[in-house]
């Protein structure tokens, strides 16, 4: 883990937090480790949880609601190599976005506060990041990738112990979906600079949460890193 991590959601602890971290055996000392065989899961990277590249994000969500704006767009820079690094390495790259007719009870804000100015583009995967062939594509109903939807047989179909989580939103889809890994028994690494959220503080302290109870929050480069490794 980057002590950049560490010092940026430690910004937003409390003086008894940080007490209590030092205090509790209970708290993270060593890594948790991923094991040997990883997918990359990579969380809802569509138009409209980003918005226009290049304005503000208060800008970005007059057209796009739920845009993330330039942390977002940086989060997508930062993905592109990682998947390159998975494919060379014959690790899995599997995409996961849902569109508004399925959302169903997931979605509880009334559409016109949700809906992007363009629903065909906003639905779709950044080219930034764009799925090639061979990469798997899953059309998901809830916060997690894993709810009704295949994966948990696809990866255990491949031998996949490991999942790298990266992705939008870091405090929702991300979260949900790396609970529900660690709940299966995966081995998890969240690529902490991968991912995006519209909210500073819930960027930061879902990832602190993630890295305390449910995985390794990892650099983009230290995911390149291990992936080479691994191929």
């Amino acid at each position: 883990m980057s002590e950049s991590f560490a010092r940026s959601w430690s910004a937003y602890l409390t003086d008894q937090d940080r007490a209590v971290l030092g205090a509790t055996s209970w708290a993270k000392r060593e890594p948790f480790g991923l094991g040997t065989k990883a997918a990359v899961l990579a969380v809802d990277l569509y138009y409209a949880a980003l918005g226009a590249r290049g304005v503000d994000v208060v800008t970005a969500v007059r057209d796009w609601p739920s845009a993330c704006g330039p942390q977002g767009w940086d989060a997508v820079d930062r993905t592109a190599p990682v998947l390159d690094a998975a494919r060379a390495a014959d690790v899995p790259v599997l995409y996961f976005h849902a569109a508004p007719p399925e959302l169903g009870r997931w979605n509880r804000k009334p559409a016109k506060g949700v809906n992007p100015v363009d629903p065909v583009r906003g639905n779709t995967i950044v080219a930034e990041v764009a799925p090639e062939p061979g990469d798997v594509v899953i059309r998901k109903t809830g916060p997690s990738a894993f709810h009704d939807t295949p994966l948990d047989t696809v990866l255990r179909s491949r031998g996949v112990d490991t999942v790298l989580v990266c992705g939008e939103a870091t405090s929702g889809c991300v979260r949900s979906t790396v609970v529900d890994a660690c709940s299966r028994g995966y081995r998890v690494g969240v690529v902490g600079d991968c991912c995006f959220d519209r909210f500073e503080a819930s960027h930061w302290v879902s990832l602190f949460d993630m890295d305390q109870k449910y995985a390794d929050v990892l650099t983009a480069s230290e995911t390149i890193a291990w992936l080479k490794g691994s191929s």
